[in-house]
């Protein structure tokens, strides 16, 4: 499966700081438990990463309309 692969497994998100000054991006599904720790400067990063790939995505909805 790949990034751009559509399929319908469902799955919850939560993320948040945990107690030792990490991130957390907490996974859960079916059959996944996945708890994912990033430093700060880490989390940013991702955040940056997750604000391009949104500006993209909205750049290629606009164009198929």
């Amino acid at each position: 499966m790949g990034i751009n692969s559509e399929n319908d497994v469902a799955a919850n998100l939560q993320i948040g700081p945990t107690t030792l000054g990490m991130v957390r991006i907490y996974v859960e599904g079916d059959g996944i438990d996945l708890p994912l720790d990033f430093d700060p400067e880490e989390a940013e990063e991702i955040a940056e990463e997750l604000r391009a790939a949104a500006a993209a995505a909205r750049a290629m909805g606009k164009k198929k309309r």
